[in-house]
């Protein structure tokens, strides 16, 4: 079994990604803490279905009716929600929490796609409904502790990685020089910001957050690359004058965050 697995990931705009996987005692204490969780919201929910079933056969009772296969209906009914409940708790942590629950969010992991972007909700969603067959006989831990990229049978059908979460990850560890905040203000009207979508973003916070620890020249290279790109998103013939690329991906990056603000603003 290896020790700190590492994988180097390539975004679709080219940009490398070097990540830790998080290894099999991580995602057993993460999964072990999110079960203790569900185990918690799953008796309040059989407590209230059992509230909900009581005083629903009293007031059959007593309007003398038939309900004798009401019982094998609400049982059913129930352990569908059950396994709702179950499925859902992963779903919406992972995709509501750019790929964290408790338990990983505890053990400092989390689940990204395959090409190191954020999982979406059609990963969280496939990785959630085959969890009880990777839980099943431990063939999620086999498939974890011996495959070359740590995956279980979910991961694989989903195309989603776990990952040890490094410190750069935060965004409050950027740094946006003035010269991007300036030109922030003055990008909405030099180019179609609106075009950019979430995905873009966070390729510009990854390498944002990973280019302290990039050679000069591979540093160098993805920046131009990489702002050459967005360029052609946005409809920006050219950087503009005096402006590095850096700066440049500074400035889409903060553009993008007060794109965001000033829209959740508007909906509150």
């Amino acid at each position: 079994m290896r020790f700190l697995n590492r994988v180097s990931l390539s975004t679709p705009e080219s940009v490398e990604l070097d990540f830790t996987l998080a290894g099999i005692g991580n995602r057993t204490l993460a999964l072990f803490i999110d079960y203790q969780i569900l185990l918690l919201i799953l008796l309040a929910f059989w407590l209230l279905w059992g509230l909900f079933t009581l005083g629903l056969f009293s007031v059959l009772s007593a309007s003398n009716l038939n309900y004798s296969s009401l019982p094998w209906w609400l049982l059913g009914i129930a352990i569908l929600l059950n396994f709702a409940i179950y499925s859902g708790y992963f779903v919406y942590c992972e995709v509501m929490y750019q790929g964290q629950t408790p338990g990983k969010r505890f053990t400092k992991i989390r689940v990204v796609r395959d090409d190191g972007r954020p999982v979406g909700l059609s990963q969280a969603v496939l990785r959630s409904l085959l969890r009880p067959v990777d839980d099943f006989c431990f063939i999620g831990a086999f498939f974890i502790l011996f495959g070359k990229r740590e995956k279980r049978i979910g991961d694989w059908v989903a195309g989603t990685l776990v990952i040890q979460e490094q410190r750069g990850d935060r965004m409050t560890a950027l740094t946006i020089s003035p010269a991007a905040e300036q030109l922030a203000t003055k990008l909405p009207i030099l180019a179609d910001v609106t075009q950019l979508i979430p995905d873009d973003y966070a390729v510009v916070r990854e390498y944002l957050q990973r280019r302290a620890k990039m050679t000069a020249k591979a540093r160098t290279e993805k920046s131009m690359e990489l702002a050459r790109q967005l360029r052609t998103i946005i409809g920006l013939e050219t950087t503009p004058p005096n402006t590095t690329s850096d700066q440049f991906l500074e400035a889409v990056y903060l553009t993008y965050q007060q794109m965001q603000d000033s829209s959740k603003d508007a909906t509150s």
